[in-house]
């Protein structure tokens, strides 16, 4: 009984989240995945790291410094879903539809996650896994994708 309770809250807390996200709703969620697997190998690597400039491990400092980035991160996805509302009110305003929804947001979602995967995979060296050679490579290429969609480039590095 107990299961069927917690199987019926999650499928409700995910059919009510998909209503309201609509095609934001897979984004958001692979952007909150690779948010704690970021931060869960981030904590696991800290160890490893010593000596690279970071000798003070893990502290709490930086450990809400990190958190505070996530937070920041999902604010980026709010103002790229602003920006969409403002287009659709815009062209609504001149008289026809958008054929997409939550087209900023999206993108901005996909670029994070691509940030948030490539910084797995490098917390996951400091961890010393071994990892296949191809598999950074294929991230930047669909981050740099990604940013092509929008005509920009980021240079710096991501932590």
């Amino acid at each position: 009984m107990k299961n069927n309770t917690i199987k019926a809250i999650i499928t409700g807390a995910a059919g009510f989240l998909s209503s309201i996200l609509g095609t934001l709703y897979i984004p958001v969620l692979l952007m909150a995945c690779s948010n704690i697997i970021d931060y869960a190998t981030g904590l696991m690597a800290a160890p490893n790291r010593k000596g690279r400039g970071s000798d003070e491990g893990i502290t709490s400092y930086k450990s809400m410094e990190g958190i505070t980035k996530k937070v920041s991160m999902w604010l980026l996805v709010v103002v790229g879903a602003i920006i969409d509302e403002l287009l659709k009110y815009s062209a609504e305003t001149l008289g026809f539809s958008l054929p997409f929804h939550f087209l900023v947001a999206s993108v901005v979602a996909i670029w994070i996650v691509c940030n948030e995967i490539i910084s797995i995979l490098e917390n996951m060296v400091d961890i010393g896994i071994k990892l296949p050679v191809f598999l950074i490579p294929l991230v930047k290429n669909i981050k740099a994708y990604t940013e092509s969609l929008t005509g920009t480039s980021t240079e710096e590095e991501e932590e």
